[in-house]
């Protein structure tokens, strides 16, 4: 089964009622189960091959800028989508930004790939970047914090 097709029954999932497929090809078998407003994803195909857990957000909506959070003066900026986390556009060029690096509304902060879409994730506030807490090329699923920014 190709990826494509695993998450085409993530989105029939995520956008239906159903809350369990399970199909079988060979030796191959995988079951997405709906549970809390998340979607599981387990791979049971061969016993050489470990298990794996993948979820995806069981809202389909778009979500277009990044959610910021107060944590004591800090600002939690989260993943407004799953996916794989770039800290630059391509491997041979710098970062988008870095650890004291100052940030404005609509700088962009990193690329979360998803589906083969490139998304460029902005910033919606000014400040001074104290942590990046997601490593390049990782996956990040939806609301995982991705940035810690000092407020100015």
């Amino acid at each position: 089964m190709e990826l494509k097709e695993i998450k085409e029954l993530i989105k029939l999932v995520s956008e239906t009622g159903v809350s369990e497929v399970e199909i079988e090809r060979g030796d191959f078998k995988i079951a997405i189960k709906k549970i809390e407003e998340k979607v599981f994803v387990q791979n049971t195909a061969t016993v050489m091959q470990p298990q794996m857990m993948m979820a995806a957000p069981a809202s389909t909506a778009s979500p277009a800028i990044p959610v910021a959070e107060h944590t004591s003066n800090l600002i939690t900026i989260k993943s407004p989508m799953i996916g794989t986390f770039y800290k630059s556009s391509t491997p041979d060029k710098p970062a988008f930004i870095g650890i004291g690096d100052e940030i404005k509304p609509g700088k962009v902060l990193c690329i979360i790939e998803a589906m083969k879409l490139f998304n460029e994730i902005e910033s919606e506030i000014s400040g001074r970047i104290v942590k990046v807490l997601v490593e390049n090329a990782s996956p990040v699923e939806y609301d995982q914090p991705l940035f810690l920014v000092e407020p100015m």
